[in-house]
């Protein structure tokens, strides 16, 4: 079944816990933690203290999206600090496989990130050895960004792809998901969405995610 991810990025910074709390009550298995360089993107977010705090506040897993340059510096600080699966962007490695290996390695799921404009194929080679392939449906490094459309296209592709090639990489879709889009993203094949503004800026935040969650899971039935 689809999982919807909140995303950290949209909430009270100075209350991550009870934020953490709240999704959890409502169902969530996952939290997604952006991190920001100010250099690959223009915003500037958290290091591994932070995602070393989430982990004694929560057993949820931790999906820790890196939007930074030269990733491979950091990678064992945050899966040391307690982060489940670590996600790079292809866009920032020069050495991937050697960046997924090194997630691995460490103990965390592995995934790549790609933004909107860049192709799949540039994962090629790279497919057999992934958990996890993140679309990024806005342009990295601000929250509350409208979906880009072609982004459904993209998950798609890369469902076709992993279906020719037998291969069980899960999708994750991260950027501008609302309860009138989440539907359209699931049926193209998301098993993962990521939900920050749409949740969090709501005014309740559980039953905005619930109201994702029960749309993500009647999409997905209706996939099968």
């Amino acid at each position: 079944m689809t999982e919807i991810i909140p995303s950290i990025l949209s909430a009270d910074m100075a209350r991550l816990a009870d934020a953490i709390d709240t999704v959890k009550a409502g169902g969530a298995a996952m939290i997604h933690v952006d991190v920001m360089d100010g250099h690959f993107v223009p915003n500037i977010t958290i290091g591994p203290p932070v995602v070393a705090s989430l982990r004694k506040a929560t057993d949820l897993v931790l999906d820790v999206h890196l939007m930074i340059e030269d990733p491979d510096r950091y990678i064992t600080d945050f899966i040391k600090a307690g982060a489940d699966q670590v996600s790079v962007h292809q866009e920032a490695v020069v050495h991937l496989d050697r960046s997924i290996q090194l997630i691995r390695s460490s103990g965390a799921a592995a995934g790549v990130a790609i933004n909107p404009a860049t192709p799949i194929e540039t994962l090629s080679e790279v497919f057999g050895i992934l958990d996890y392939v993140l679309v990024m449906s806005v342009n990295p490094g601000f929250g509350g960004q409208s979906f880009i459309p072609y982004a459904l296209q993209k998950i798609q592709r890369l469902d076709q792809i992993r279906r020719d090639r037998g291969l069980d990489f899960r999708i994750e879709v991260d950027g501008g998901v609302t309860s009138q889009n989440v539907c359209d993203v699931v049926r193209a094949g998301a098993d993962w969405v990521v939900a920050g503004s749409s949740v969090y800026h709501s005014k309740q935040p559980r039953a905005a995610f619930e109201d994702l969650r029960r749309a993500a899971q009647e999409a997905t039935l209706s996939r099968i």
